[in-house]
């Protein structure tokens, strides 16, 4: 018998400042990453001010982690210390492993506005030290599925779970998920509905781990959100900024490949 989830806990964004002064709705960080194992971060960095985003996330390095950056509208411009740049526009989604090592830098480009998300996912102890890789999807080759009559998404990721989800005005939707995952839903655009009650844009819902799916509905307006889903690690996390071990000594050696010019490694 199918059992649909209920949710655990819901959070409302709360705006902060990153980077070199990009002013952002972040969702949760290492407060609440234990309850969503394995992730770690999410924000959302949109906005029609160009002065809330121009002045970007420049150099900085990363380690044991991975950042998803999913583009609504608008550029994100990205290099990095192995001689990788490109552009994440419109529609785009980049997947960058960090591993071992990344220094790179992030900017949001354009005066026209930016609508973006960044989810930052830990890699478990085996694969920290991994060599970085990037995977960029380009908008047009994102999957597009009709999940129900009057709801349907477009697929960044089966595993783990990133959808992008349009519920139509009254639409309504259950989206299977694994048990035992962690799972979470980000509103958009709207009113989404779970069961009786409505959440507006800039709300987390995060479900209980047992069920087999998560139930959706949207009032006359419609609604859009971020579903995202994966299974958690179970392992002792040590954070500090944009590096994330198991250890603090693993902590302290990062560091101080970084004072003695060593973090550039691969294994």
């Amino acid at each position: 018998m199918n059992t649909t989830r209920k949710i655990a806990a819901t959070f409302k964004t709360k705006d902060t400042i990153e980077g070199a002064g990009v002013r952002l709705r972040r969702g949760f960080s290492n407060t609440e990453a234990a309850q969503f194992d394995p992730f770690l971060l999410f924000d959302d960095f949109s906005s029609t001010v160009p002065e809330h985003y121009q002045a970007g996330f420049p150099w900085h390095p990363h380690r044991g982690m991975e950042t998803v950056t999913y583009i609504l509208d608008g550029a994100v411009r990205h290099k990095d210390s192995l001689g990788n740049e490109g552009v994440i526009e419109s529609g785009a989604v980049q997947w960058m492993t960090a591993g071992s090592v990344i220094i790179h830098e992030e900017m949001p480009e354009g005066v026209h506005g930016i609508r973006g998300f960044q989810l930052w996912v830990n890699l478990p102890k085996k694969d920290k030290m991994t060599d970085p890789k990037y995977t960029d999807l380009k908008g047009k080759i994102l999957p597009e599925v009709t999940l129900a009559p009057l709801a349907h998404a477009r697929v960044i990721s089966k595993n783990p779970l990133y959808m992008d989800i349009t519920l139509e005005a009254n639409g309504e939707v259950a989206v299977p998920v694994a048990e035992g995952h962690t799972v979470f839903a980000y509103v958009i655009e709207g009113a989404l509905g779970v069961g009786e009650t409505r959440y507006a844009s800039g709300t987390i819902l995060l479900f209980e781990r047992t069920g087999e799916s998560v139930a959706f509905h949207a009032g006359t307006f419609g609604a859009r959100l971020l579903l995202i889903g994966g299974a958690p690690l179970n392992e002792p996390i040590a954070w500090r900024g944009p590096i994330v071990m198991n250890t603090d000594e693993e902590l302290r050696e990062a560091f101080r490949d970084l004072q003695e010019g060593t973090f550039i490694r691969t294994r």
